[in-house]
């Protein structure tokens, strides 16, 4: 059985943009993690495509975040155009369904990082008009909204507003990179789910970049979910395959429905993974390896697709209400 795949997390935007962040490459044919024509092969395919900025990047790069911003949205756009044949922008979960019934893969934008637009909450209503359906906080950065996994510290006021008016358009909320107290700060004032999209257990890894479990029964409690993360660094020591359905297994533990767990692989994002992940042609073998361990056809198809459809269909619904 071909199983869809619905992945909440990449970097592919500035991956293709190259090291000096200014000439694209093509995302339908490359040697990164993910490419069209490879991810045509699996049976449907939605990507969230992660705008990336920090104010790291003044350093890394002697860009500013918000050149960084605009050239990978910029790329993202052009890719999208010039490969419209097998992938369009989905703003909705009924366009990303009627696009795999179509035969079509979905993009999906996201934030990972406020500095981009100067972390101001009153750009989200724009942001959201492009398309953005996600945002996290910060980086690994303290900044005017949150602390992060690497400083500590927990949301401002203006990172409260930033939630609430994210939450307002219907644009859901991403814990992975934040603080253990910023989570927390969220979780007190959250009307609607929230994602960690890509985070694995700590349980199994001890990572700060992984969630406790008494995160993810609070995550699941908003009718939010978890994304695995393929990154080899929160994963274990010398990780497999096995040791990505270990993390995956441990959740299902705490949440026998399965229903609030789902893939977010850090691809392109990630300099390593578990033997056995290459890129996006490695789902299949994940599922293989997750039905070999006992899992049924029904919850690999909630973990791979389902579970993500579920919760963008109720970030819609708080959104309407």
């Amino acid at each position: 059985m071909k199983f869809p795949v619905f992945d909440f997390h990449c970097d592919t935007a500035l991956a293709l943009l190259g090291e000096d962040l200014n000439q694209a490459g093509s995302l339908r044919k490359n040697t990164l993690h993910i490419d069209l024509e490879r991810a045509r092969e699996l049976g449907g395919y939605a990507q969230c495509f992660a705008c990336f900025t920090t104010p790291f990047m003044e350093e890394w790069n002697h860009l500013s975040p918000i050149v960084v911003f605009e050239r990978e949205l910029a790329t993202i756009q052009r890719e999208l155009n010039a490969n419209s044949d097998l992938i369009s922008i989905a703003y909705s979960p009924a366009q990303i369904q009627k696009n795999r019934e179509n035969g079509k893969m979905s993009a999906i934008l996201t934030l990972e990082g406020t500095a981009g637009f100067g972390y101001d909450p009153e750009l989200l209503q724009d942001l959201h008009a492009i398309g953005f359906r996600i945002s996290s906080l910060g980086w690994n950065e303290q900044n005017p909204l949150t602390g992060s996994h690497k400083t500590g510290g927990g949301l401002t006021d203006r990172g409260r507003e930033y939630v609430r008016e994210a939450q307002r358009l219907g644009m859901l909320i991403d814990v992975s990179h934040i603080s253990d107290e910023g989570f927390w700060d969220i979780m007190k004032i959250t009307n609607a789910p929230i994602l960690a999209t890509h985070s694995n257990s700590r349980t199994v890894f001890g990572h700060s970049r992984n969630l406790t479990d008494e995160m993810f029964r609070a995550v699941c409690e908003t009718g939010g979910l978890a994304g695995y993360n393929f990154c080899a660094e929160f994963a274990g020591e010398n990780p497999t395959l096995d040791t990505v359905c270990d993390h995956i297994f441990h959740f299902m533990d705490i949440d026998p429905s399965g229903k609030h767990i789902a893939l977010g692989g850090d691809l392109d994002g990630v300099s390593s993974t578990p033997a056995g992940i290459e890129g996006v042609q490695s789902y299949p073998a994940l599922a293989e390896k997750l039905l070999e361990r006992g899992l049924d056809e029904s919850s690999v198809m909630d973990i791979f697709w389902n579970n993500a459809i579920g919760v963008m269909e109720r970030a819609v619904c708080n959104h309407t209400n």
